[in-house]
C-alpha cells in the first residue's frame, strides 16, 4: 500500500531504527512492522504540518500523487 507520508502511512508511521526496503524495479518502498505495530504507533501519530499554508506550494501539496505514480498533479 502506498501513502503519503502526510497521511500516516507506514513510511510516516517510521522511526529511527526501522527497517525499509525502497525496491526501484517494482516502485516500492517497504517498511518492515507488523501491522499491531503500525495500528499502535498510529493511534499516537499526529499530522505533521504543511509547509505552506496557501499559494502554489500549498496547491501542490494538495493535489500531487505518490513518487510511484510520478508526482503528478493533474490526474
Amino acid at each position: 500500500m502506498n501513502y503519503k507520508f502526510q497521511e500516516g502511512g507506514p513510511i510516516g508511521l517510521s522511526e529511527n531504527g526501522d527497517v525499509i526496503t525502497i525496491d526501484i524495479d517494482k516502485r516500492r518502498k517497504d517498511v518492515h512492522l507488523t501491522d499491531e505495530e503500525l495500528k499502535e504507533r498510529r493511534k499516537k501519530w499526529t499530522p505533521p504540518p504543511y509547509k505552506a499554508e496557501r499559494g502554489v506550494l500549498y496547491k501542490y501539496i494538495k493535489t500531487v500523487q505518490a513518487a510511484s505514480k510520478g508526482c503528478v498533479t493533474d490526474e
